[in-house]
């Protein structure tokens, strides 16, 4: 036990320094991530400070652009499983490769979601509640305890899963399979569980009709299993220009295709969904006809947004289905860029401003993010990179074998 704990401080303190090494576009990269998390955290004192009267939330919209980032990044943490399934389940070489990738984006993602969820608050004093065992959760009647968990065990699960891969990397080991394979296979249905509990958070509000749909829960399955692989394929371009990293084509070309399902699965759900709206033409349409054309003949402020993921979620979609446009690399580079602005917008601004407007009284109030909100939210992304970004340089260091206990003990030599 005492060696172990020797060579994990070693470790530790070797991963350390290997992130203090890069080149000037690397420094310049942390330079502008710190800069956005300083002046998102002045933003967030005087949020702190003069409370959430600063954001544009009102008792009309009460969940806005945090809770809308929030939803979005649950997506992204749950698209891991896009590579864990074909990898250990399918046993597919070329993605097991690569799928390490996935699982430091999801722990980057949950940290963001954890952040969007501490701003949200208003009081971070409360937050200790999301704590499971030590916090007050009302569990299990309270579906926020449930979400609570779902993320909390998420977490836990990826950074164990990590760190035993990395640890076993710099110790010149192969990972525990007893250990690593349970957890992977484990972390699948709980990639699934945590985008459901999350829709289901929407969709259990009857008062809400814009989200009390059953099928929201899958739709936000299939829109997650798209933009968060559109990261990922792009990540990868990056890393094979500018690193020894080198992944397979066909690997690239294998998540370009699975994206394609999901991406029809999404915008069937989507249409499936307008044709129940508009062919019963209740009096719920209000909340659709708020997002895609505005009320009383007034155009709506979010309408162009409504149509602009539509439009780039198709457009996507095209891409991604025919073999010949999604084996181009410049175009696969567009779809994703597109899918990824499509489904953001989509958690985002298409799912919570509708849902409020107009509120249950029939009151229209016109949302839209103070640059308070603004700014706090780029602080958040800019932790999210930032730890994204350390994880990925030492991953690196150690699968291209820059890094190990071996040259811990040549340099004390």
């Amino acid at each position: 036990m005492i060696k172990f704990i020797r060579n994990f401080i070693n470790f530790i303190i070797a991963s350390m320094r290997m992130i203090a090494k890069g080149n000037i576009a690397y420094y310049c990269w942390l330079i502008l991530l710190l800069i956005l998390i300083l002046q998102g955290g002045f933003a967030y004192l005087h949020q702190f400070e003069k409370g959430l009267i600063v954001t544009n939330m009102r008792d009309q919209v009460s969940w806005a652009f945090y809770i809308g980032n929030f939803t979005f990044l649950v997506g992204v943490a749950a698209a891991a499983v896009m590579l864990v399934i074909p990898a250990y389940v399918y046993n597919w070489g070329p993605i097991k490769e690569i799928v390490v990738y996935g699982e430091l984006l999801a722990v980057a993602a949950i940290s963001m979601c954890l952040g969007f969820v501490l701003v949200d608050m208003g009081r971070p004093d409360r937050f200790w509640h999301l704590t499971p065992i030590i916090g007050i959760m009302n569990f299990p009647s309270s579906l926020l305890a449930w979400d609570a968990i779902v993320l909390n065990i998420y977490l836990l699960v990826n950074l164990t899963v990590v760190t035993n891969i990395l640890y076993s990397l710099f110790m010149k080991k192969h990972y525990n399979h007893k250990i690593v394979l349970p957890l992977v296979i484990f972390s699948i249905p709980m990639a699934v569980s945590i985008h459901t509990v999350t829709a289901f958070l929407y969709n259990g509000m009857a008062a809400r009709p814009y989200w009390n749909s059953a099928i929201l829960a899958p739709r936000f399955l299939a829109s997650a299993f798209c933009s968060g692989p559109a990261i990922l394929l792009i990540l990868f371009q990056v890393l094979r220009k500018t690193t020894s990293f080198r992944i397979k084509d066909e690997a690239i070309h294998k998540v370009a295709e699975l994206m394609a399902y999901a991406m029809f699965i999404n915008l069937f759900l989507f249409f499936a969904e307008v044709f129940k709206e508009y062919y019963s033409n209740t009096q719920h349409i209000v909340y659709m006809n708020y997002l895609f054309f505005g009320l009383n003949g007034k155009m709506s402020p979010i309408a162009i947004w409504g149509w602009l993921s539509v439009l780039f979620g198709v457009i996507a979609f095209l891409i991604f289905l025919f073999p010949k446009t999604r084996k181009n690399f410049v175009a696969m580079n567009i779809g994703c860029v597109m899918i990824y602005t499509s489904v953001y917008i989509e958690k985002g601004i298409a799912l919570i401003i509708p849902g409020y407007t107009p509120t249950v009284l029939g009151e229209i109030y016109e949302y839209f993010p103070s640059i308070h909100e603004l700014r706090i939210s780029a602080a958040i992304f800019g932790v999210g990179f930032l730890l994204f970004t350390l994880m990925i340089k030492v991953s690196n260091s150690l699968l291209f074998e820059e890094l190990s206990i071996e040259t811990i003990k040549n340099r004390e030599q």
